[in-house]
């Protein structure tokens, strides 16, 4: 049965949404719909970017005919949301030169995705933010060569040495850091933005966001118990990648036991190290560590479960099969 051309936009606005949402490994349009709100509140080209660049991630997928139970969960959407709003914060929102590259990145990004899924398929592994990442870095580095692309946004500080930063962390900048770190995940820097956001996450799951608490909460101890410099824990540019850890190996990735709490406190806490070591080693060519600090750290820790028999797979979340289909709709591999 053919459906409706109405139904077939609200169906691919639900998948657009859940694409927003899955940047945090939640298939939900309620989530996204919030997700899209918190960005709409850090400015609002940085929402018609982060709706537009998903939309067209999805759409693309679509033409290029990508299994139908990935587009439908929204694992084809989130890669190109990050693009979209990375190259708006990177390169300037107004700019013209962005929004060519913008889109033409969202569509060249789920090329990325279909290749970085079948190479790591054969290892049991996810491709996480992975196609981001190589976008973004290719973006960030390549940018200065080119007079009419060269950076012109608003570029997030990378976070420095202690030797050159205050490292004394005020009380106040707690509760600020604990939310901002959520905020950085879509590169926004605002607290509330992050507010916004863990607000989406509960709404799709209680475990989900508590877990994004911990990562948090992993992130600033952490940072402050190494000196790391006060500002960039108050940022939330040294926490953002072990929220995503944490979510990944608690609850998301793998079953949420005690066992799997450990191991998401332990890699929260190496990707906090890992940031700053990745920037350090990419800065002079002018790139960021984006996330890949959660995409190495992840990796790795996945790799080693089947040789750690305390730890076991999450199931695939359940939602309604698309039509013609069986089993799980929610492939594994966000």
């Amino acid at each position: 049965m053919r459906v409706p051309r109405t139904g077939r936009g609200w169906l691919f606005a639900v998948h657009v949404l859940r694409g927003q949402a899955q940047v945090d490994f939640m298939p939900s349009a309620v989530t996204g719909a919030i997700f899209t709100l918190a960005l709409f509140t850090a400015g609002w080209q940085y929402g018609l970017y982060g709706l537009i660049g998903t939309a067209i991630g999805t759409g693309t997928a679509q033409l290029l005919g990508v299994e139908g139970g990935r587009v439908s969960a929204g694992l084809e959407g989130f890669n190109a949301c990050l693009v979209a709003v990375g190259f708006a914060v990177f390169l300037g929102p107004a700019r013209p030169a962005t929004m060519v590259l913008a889109a033409g990145g969202c569509a060249i990004v789920t090329v990325v995705t279909a290749a970085a899924t079948t190479l790591l398929r054969g290892w049991g592994l996810p491709a996480l933010t992975l196609p981001f990442c190589l976008m973004a870095s290719a973006m960030t580095i390549a940018a200065p060569a080119f007079g009419r692309v060269r950076h012109g946004g608003r570029v997030p500080v990378a976070p420095g040495r202690a030797a050159e930063d205050a490292v004394a962390l005020a009380l106040a900048d707690v509760p600020r850091a604990f939310f901002a770190n959520i905020a950085q995940i879509f590169l926004m820097p605002q607290w509330y933005v992050g507010l916004i956001f863990l607000v989406g996450i509960f709404a799709a799951s209680r475990t989900a966001g508590t877990m994004a608490c911990v990562g948090s909460a992993v992130s600033i101890l952490t940072a402050w118990a190494l000196g790391a410099p006060a500002a960039r824990i108050a940022d939330g540019t040294m926490g953002y990648n072990a929220v995503l850890v944490a979510m990944a190996l608690c609850g998301v990735l793998l079953a949420a036991d005690r066992w799997s709490l450990g191991f998401a406190v332990t890699g929260a806490a190496a990707a906090t190290v890992l940031g700053p070591a990745l920037n350090a080693l990419v800065a002079p060519a002018g790139g960021h560590a984006f996330t890949w600090p959660f995409v190495l750290t992840t990796l790795v820790f996945l790799a080693s479960v089947p040789a750690l028999p305390r730890l076991r797979r999450a199931g695939a979340p359940s939602l309604p099969a698309p039509a013609g289909r069986t089993g799980p709709s929610v492939p594994q591999g966000v």
